[in-house]
């Protein structure tokens, strides 16, 4: 029973990634926190391996219908990489079991919690607003961020974040390259935030794994369910109210992360 509940969770989880883009590392690690008593390391660690290789999949149909502006992708991995590779040895040298380290896990990921639930309500509200197509002759421009160094300091800021809480590649994400990026269409922010969110969670999730931090069979029952939901919330998308979904979302990871500050 306890297998088909894991399952049943990334089922779940799945299909809200496929109905609002959000809910991999938001929903998921608090989930086997909370429900499932799974210590915040592993959560986390396993989390990052599941957001990895349920987003290929959504990279690579991005990179057919030519979404993924590649450019931006690079310059904000030149900045979340390295800071994921530094975090993974600040972790390996304390250790990810510590007591502390854990408390800083649940902590930060409370407040990484709030943040998304913050950046969820915005889209929500303000999604739309944001362009859709763009000329090509206008393009150029448009990958040109507000200042170069930009990308680098909220990449590197992303890139801690997500290795240790595995949350912030998704709503946070798109925030920031809506800020960064101001006249890139919606299609391709979605496309960058997913494809940069590949190596890191790959990255960070493999070194988790170097250090124990990762649960391989809860992994695979998580990928079980996923899959199949993600496939069930795209087709779903179309027919349900989005910004009603991405309101009650940004409630339930503002509870959630409420819950882990106060822990």
């Amino acid at each position: 029973m306890h297998d088909f509940a894991f399952i049943f969770a990334g089922f779940f989880v799945g299909i809200v990634v496929g109905l609002t883009g959000v809910g991999g590392g938001s929903l998921m690690t608090p989930i086997l926190i909370f429900f499932f008593g799974v210590k915040p390391y592993l959560a986390v660690g396993t989390d990052l391996l599941f957001a990895a290789f349920t987003k290929m999949g959504g990279t690579v149909s991005l990179a057919r219908q030519r979404l993924v502006p590649w450019r931006v992708v690079v310059h904000l991995c030149a900045g979340s990489i390295p800071a994921a590779l530094l975090t993974l040895y600040v972790l390996h040298t304390v250790g990810p079991a510590d007591p502390a380290v854990q408390r800083v896990m649940t902590s930060t990921l409370g407040v990484a919690l709030l943040l998304t639930a913050a950046a969820t309500l915005f889209k929500a509200v303000r999604g739309k607003q944001a362009p859709r197509s763009l000329p090509d002759s206008q393009l150029a421009q448009a990958l040109r961020p507000r200042h170069w160094a930009l990308p680098l300091l909220f990449g590197a800021v992303i890139g801690t974040l997500v290795t240790l809480t595995s949350v912030g590649a998704g709503a946070i994400g798109v925030t920031v390259l809506l800020i960064l990026y101001p006249l890139l269409p919606l299609p391709r922010i979605v496309g960058a935030d997913i494809a940069y969110a590949v190596p890191l969670t790959l990255v960070a999730g493999l070194g988790h794994a170097s250090l124990g931090s990762v649960d391989w069979p809860l992994l695979a029952k998580l990928l079980a369910g996923s899959l199949p939901g993600i496939w069930v919330g795209s087709h779903l998308m179309s027919r349900t109210p989005e910004r009603l979904i991405r309101s009650v979302l940004s409630l339930l990871l503002a509870y959630a992360g409420t819950k882990l500050v106060l822990l």
